[in-house]
């Protein structure tokens, strides 16, 4: 594999966004947030981000709504149930995955 001239750009794109992203913060906020809100929104955004990526990927991911949607609901029920993150994809999976093979049978 060869590796062209505009693939080490966007390498070296994507290493100067990263790093900037990192450092940004550290140089501009040394002093500790006192705002509730500013903290509750910095605790929360993680979430909120991880959230809006997965989202679409899981009702895109099957081909079926139907075998997304019960991949999900196994998903977090197993999530509120506090189960490592291993089972709940494991469980998940085979969730889809039986869906899709109902839905095979049944139509």
């Amino acid at each position: 594999m060869q590796i062209t001239l505009e693939i080490c750009v966007y390498i070296l794109v994507m290493a100067v966004v990263t790093y900037l992203l990192r450092m940004i913060p550290m140089t501009f906020f040394r002093k500790k947030v006192t705002s509730r809100f500013i903290r509750s929104m910095l605790y929360y955004l993680p979430y909120a981000v991880l959230s809006a990526m997965v989202i679409p990927a899981v009702f895109s991911s099957t081909g079926s709504m139907i075998t997304a949607a019960a991949g999900l609901v196994v998903a977090l029920i197993l999530a509120l149930f506090n189960r490592s993150l291993i089972t709940v994809a494991l469980g998940a999976s085979a969730a889809a995955y039986i869906a899709g093979l109902a839905l095979l049978y049944l139509m």
